[in-house]
């Protein structure tokens, strides 16, 4: 039997969704933020939206091609990259990208467990001033993350959840 996988969260499990085999891949990137530009966002009501940012480094590769894709429709979308710490030099922000050039952020990343990477992110979003209310996700585990974000008044929208991969325990 396979040793389970250490997730982020610090939870152990068998079955590890690796989204940088799609986030790190160039065609494979394309065509997710492609679908997510022509689909997913409008499907979900987030088409408004001025930036997209999430937690470095499961967000960063999602929310610059985000930015590229609205760019090709001629509409400039901001990508966000929220540090896990502050440097202690320069400008020391958690937040990184233009951020006084918008006022709305919806929160990415690429699984969520328990929604506290996600939810680190949103706080700094939200001490950066902007307004956070919706977030998207590659796959939701559904492991109590989507019930965590929600109750901080932001929707989950992900394109997959964990129990339509079948059988997962």
């Amino acid at each position: 039997m396979e040793e389970p996988f250490t997730l982020a969260s610090g939870r152990k499990s068998r079955h590890y969704f690796n989204c940088k085999e799609i986030t790190l891949h160039p065609e494979r990137l394309e065509l997710l933020c492609k679908y997510l530009v022509e689909k997913h966002i409008p499907d979900s009501g987030l088409s408004g939206k001025e930036s997209y940012g999430g937690l470095t480094m499961g967000a960063d590769p999602i929310c610059y091609g985000i930015s590229l894709e609205f760019r090709h429709q001629g509409r400039n979308v901001f990508p966000l990259i929220v540090r896990k710490q502050a440097k202690d030099h320069g400008t020391k922000n958690l937040v990184e990208g233009a951020v006084n050039a918008v006022k709305t952020c919806v929160v990415v990343d690429d699984v969520v467990t328990t929604g506290a990477s996600t939810l680190q992110a949103v706080k700094s979003l939200r001490d950066a001033g902007l307004e956070v209310t919706a977030c998207i996700c590659i796959v939701d585990r559904e492991e109590g993350g989507r019930d965590a974000i929600e109750a901080e008044g932001i929707r989950v929208f992900p394109i997959f959840k964990k129990s339509e991969f079948g059988h997962v325990e």
